[in-house]
């Protein structure tokens, strides 16, 4: 059976990609059977899967543009899966024309579909690489050529630090990072947790991990979520529930409670010297 003309040629479509699972469950149309299959599987054991996605991307928007109203004007969005309405360029375009995004994703058909749609657009690009590397990221050519480093920039880590394990040390990778962006900088990230509903967490990571995806899911607390902001000063709230983050309407929050904290979220700011740090 011939592939959609939208998938890069080279790919293995027998293999679940995480990037198109969560455009399903969005809502999107750039996904192929396999992920689909996964995402229906996840959504037997964890029925409220939808609702999680949909609060990650209501997080996304409220906390882009808080970080506009702070005056932030540069964004790298690394873990950014494939484009779906309401993505950060088109947020923080909407509060500041002159903001310019960069897109990173390891997963081929994410980056050429964003390349698709993100063709003549200036103050945007997009980059093949992987959050493991941020010597690769941070050098690349469409990153150095479209941000300036040595200004503030929000690197934006959403639902993509949970398949880093222990091992691969995201503290320590995400202080790589940290080391490179200029003071006022900030780091945002979404968390999937354990700390509610374990077993039914646990039953969904199984689904990842059966599917043969990439990628297994790695279930962090609040205190190791909040680690990830060593060399940050915290904004308010904290870290907390995603949907606790500063809500600002109906779709910010779901019905169920649960829903509500399932994934932990945080924004910090990297302080100046002299100034008091996380």
């Amino acid at each position: 059976m011939d592939e959609p003309d939208w998938v890069p040629e080279g790919v293995d479509t027998s293999i679940p990609s995480v990037a198109r699972t969560y455009d399903y469950l969005l809502g999107g149309a750039h996904n192929l059977a396999v992920d689909r299959r996964m995402a229906d599987e996840m959504l037997r054991v964890l029925p409220g899967a939808r609702h999680l996605v949909r609060l990650n991307r209501s997080f996304l928007r409220r906390a882009v543009t808080h970080l506009v109203r702070r005056g932030v004007r540069q964004f790298l969005d690394i873990g950014s899966g494939i484009p779906t309405a309401g993505n950060v360029h088109e947020v923080a375009g909407a509060h500041a024309p002159d903001c310019r995004v960069v897109y990173v994703d390891k997963d081929p058909v994410a980056v050429a579909h964003s390349r698709m749609l993100l063709a003549g657009d200036e103050r945007t690009d997009v980059v093949l690489a992987d959050l493991r590397d941020p010597e690769d990221v941070l050098g690349r050519p469409e990153v150095k050529g479209l941000l300036d480093l040595d200004q503030p920039v929000a690197l934006l880590l959403l639902l993509v630090v949970h398949f880093l394990t222990d091992e691969e040390d995201p503290v320590g990778l995400l202080g790589r990072y940290r080391d490179r962006l200029a003071p006022g900088s900030f780091l945002v990230v979404s968390h999937a947790t354990d700390d509610r509903r374990a077993e039914t967490m646990r039953r969904a990571a199984d689904t990842v991990r059966r599917a043969r995806s990439r990628d297994n899911l790695v279930y962090r607390d609040r205190a190791e979520v909040t680690a990830l902001f060593t060399g940050y000063e915290l904004e308010e709230p904290g870290v907390v529930g995603c949907a606790l983050w500063r809500p600002d309407g109906a779709g910010s929050m779901a019905d169920t409670p649960e829903d509500n904290t399932q994934v932990y979220v945080g924004v910090g700011r990297k302080p100046a010297p002299g100034e008091r740090g996380t």
